[in-house]
């Protein structure tokens, strides 16, 4: 794997994780969540690869 690409999904990933994050937090801000669990689901698609990445999980409020 080129460094380039590396760069380039790193980049990627990285804002994946800190705009998901963030507006995960405006919507528990949101909404009454104390103590509730919410089923969370992230799904990655990339065009012309034919690619889907899906990752499940649970976040506690």
């Amino acid at each position: 794997m080129s460094d380039d690409l590396n760069m380039s999904m790193r980049k990627f990933l990285k804002q994946v994780g800190v705009t998901s994050q963030q507006a995960i937090e405006k919507a528990m801000r949101d909404a009454e969540t104390s103590g509730k669990t919410f089923e969370a689901k992230a799904v990655i698609t990339i065009d012309g690869l034919d690619m889907e990445h899906v990752v499940t999980g649970k976040i506690q409020g």
